[in-house]
């Protein structure tokens, strides 16, 4: 039973965290926060801040981001659609393409916008149909805000090409690997704690996704033969049939995966390097996005491995299905949301839901947590400590909200008095004397231009009066809190968690272009190092072997 114990004078009470859930979400998320010893908010009966995780399948309001508390965790971040719409994701792409060349981001097929690249997609097949010798391709047409395999069609003839909405036309891979002929994909998941600075986990764990009929470049039109999707394929024929070599339905999981390879003599490491870079180059394409703390994005990569063993990128999918079509789907995703919560690093004092100046709940109103002075400068901003926090009253002493108020008000009072000088209480006439008579204030960029080293105000005052003020950085919705996937130890990501392996940062030069803002250049040159380092000789063995593989 998940429940941390009170060392706040709580009589050895334990108290649960709590999970709230919008509509719709999966069923498997509310099952494994029970088994966790969460209990589920109840809005009628508690505060509106008094909940740990918020998990929604729909992205939150910005202000829900700004609001968030040092307590809480959103399963969302903002604008992560950039790269989980097709037409979001293949410009992002080709701009970093034109950037940092195609050597890096050669793993995308080559996509076109329709109708607005119309005329660049009839230039490209043209071209190809007029190229002397050369095979014409295959192409692949995806509606660009859909999921689950509806509305694609595979074509080679343009004349069959036929749309009704904004859709991403790309160069149908049609060299896939096979195996006992059927068609497969990877789905991988992939947790992305912080873009600013960007920390990636990868899951160890994943899905193979099979189609249930064999492939056959003959027969564009049956989806089962080219499409990997579940959703498609358990309404198939050949679904709940014995296929050779694959099994009863269509997925496996990575471990027997990599152990069918393992069988043939294939060197995975290399495969799951290059789908490590592959995810890394596409999360570096939507940096950076809009500043928020406390929040997560699970997402789900479609990777699809041709018979030469490249990897190519197919689609990075918001809130990748968390349904349960079969055992696999148990096995994988249940452990999955365990390592999440894990992932997500609660601490003792996250189950008290309180603000750490008070030290009491918090109702509908914000109120800020970031602290100041001396503390300030030995902790990260917002840190909840054993030192910091008062004392939590107990279950039956709880107060209610408006004396809560009070206690607020009277603290802040008594510590406003001791960083006021010792003076007799002034009259209105000597406090606008002493307004008319005071320095004009100079604006924040004059006063950044004028200053020297060595002038300015007192630290100690600047400080108790940063306290109580409004900051540059809480009016910009600045990061307050301590990020809560940093080790307490070294204050450097955890590198592994459960299932959950960092792979961003990879080195001390990457961890360092990825604080202060996001230095994409310098970690693309570290990518490059890495990608240096992969000898040829060894890929082109594995390629041997794979061609093995097809052939069986």
């Amino acid at each position: 039973m998940e429940v941390m114990a009170d060392d706040y004078d709580t009589r050895e009470l334990l108290r649960p965290l709590v999970f709230r859930l919008h509509e719709n979400v999966p069923e498997i998320v509310r099952e494994v926060l029970l088994e966790r010893g969460w209990t589920e908010f109840d809005k009628e009966e508690q505060d509106d801040a008094d909940w740990n995780l918020y998990w929604r399948n729909s992205p939150f309001r910005m202000t829900d981001h700004h609001s968030i508390k040092p307590w809480q965790r959103l399963n969302h971040y903002p604008e992560a659609v950039r790269i989980t719409r097709k037409d979001y994701l293949a410009r992002h792409l080709k701009r970093m393409k034109g950037a940092y060349g195609s050597a890096l981001y050669e793993f995308s097929p080559v996509a076109f916008i329709m109708p607005n690249d119309y005329v660049k997609f009839i230039a490209e097949y043209s071209k190809e149909r007029q190229s002397i010798g050369r095979r014409p391709s295959y192409w692949i047409c995806k509606p660009v805000d859909l999921s689950r395999g509806r509305g694609i069609l595979i074509f080679q003839d343009i004349k069959d090409l036929v749309y009704d909405c904004t859709v991403i036309v790309q160069k149908y891979i049609s060299n896939p690997l096979l195996i006992s002929g059927y068609k497969l994909d990877l789905r991988l998941y992939v947790c992305v704690t912080s873009f600013c600075p960007l920390t990636i986990y990868t899951y160890e764990e994943g899905l193979v996704r099979f189609a249930t009929e064999k492939f056959d470049l003959g027969s564009l039109d049956n989806i089962c033969a080219h499409l990997t999707n579940t959703s498609i394929n358990k309404c198939g024929a050949s679904y709940e049939k014995y296929k050779e070599g694959i099994g009863c339905g269509c997925k496996w999981t990575f471990s027997k995966f990599r152990s069918y390879l393992r069988i043939f003599g294939i060197d995975d490491v290399l495969l799951w390097q290059k789908i490590n870079n592959i995810v890394i180059l596409t999360l570096l394409a939507v940096t950076p996005l809009p500043v928020a703390s406390n929040c997560f994005e699970l997402f789900g990569f479609d990777i699809l491995i041709d018979d030469k063993f490249k990897p190519w990128l197919l689609e990075v999918n918001y809130n990748p299905g968390l349904c349960l079509d079969c055992s696999i789907d148990d096995t994988v995703k249940r452990k999955l949301l365990h390592d999440i919560v894990e992932l997500l690093n609660y601490k003792q004092i996250d189950t008290f839901r309180r603000n750490q100046v008070a030290g009491t709940k918090t109702g509908r109103r914000r109120v800020p947590w970031s602290t100041a002075g001396q503390g300030a400068a030995e902790e990260a901003p917002g840190l909840l400590t054993r030192r910091k926090v008062a004392k939590c009253p107990s279950a039956s002493s709880v107060q209610p909200a408006l004396q809560a108020a009070r206690e607020s008000i009277r603290k802040v009072a008594t510590l406003t008095k001791k960083s006021a000088r010792v003076h007799p209480r002034k009259t209105l006439t000597s406090q606008l004397r002493e307004r008319m008579n005071m320095p004009k204030i100079p604006s924040q960029a004059e006063a950044k231009n004028k200053q020297l080293p060595g002038t300015g105000h007192s630290p100690h005052k600047s400080a108790q009066l940063n306290h109580w003020l409004p900051t540059p950085n809480f009016c910009n919705y600045k990061l307050t809190t301590r990020p809560y996937f940093l080790s307490d130890k070294d204050q450097r990501p955890i590198p592994r968690v459960g299932g959950f392996v960092l792979i961003f940062p990879f080195n001390e030069a990457a961890l360092q272009a990825s604080r202060d803002g996001t230095d994409v250049k310098s970690i693309i040159k570290e990518i490059k190092k890495l990608v240096s380092k992969q000898l040829p000789s060894k890929e082109q063995n594995t390629k041997k072997r794979v061609g093995y593989l097809t052939s069986v």
